[in-house]
């Protein structure tokens, strides 16, 4: 498992992480945990909520009068 070590982090920012560590019954370190955690997950949300807009605004492959009907393909597989 990794280390990270911090040095010269500001008092104040110790002392909210302190805060949350209590009021969530952790340590110190396993709320540091969690909350680095916490911003991947955000960041991994952000870059698939960007990724799905992308994919929204993207011209479609097929046009609607060239795309397939699910019904004849499953029809036409079943007759081979």
């Amino acid at each position: 498992m990794a280390t990270l070590q911090i040095h010269d982090m500001p008092e104040d920012v110790y002392e909210a992480l302190a805060e949350r560590a209590q009021m969530e019954h952790r340590s110190v370190e396993e709320q540091a945990i969690a909350d680095l955690a916490s911003v991947a997950e955000l960041e991994t949300h952000r870059t698939r909520r960007a990724a799905i807009e992308w994919l929204r605004q993207a011209e479609p492959l097929v046009r609607d009068e060239d795309a397939f009907d699910p019904v004849q393909l499953v029809r036409e597989d079943r007759d081979r």
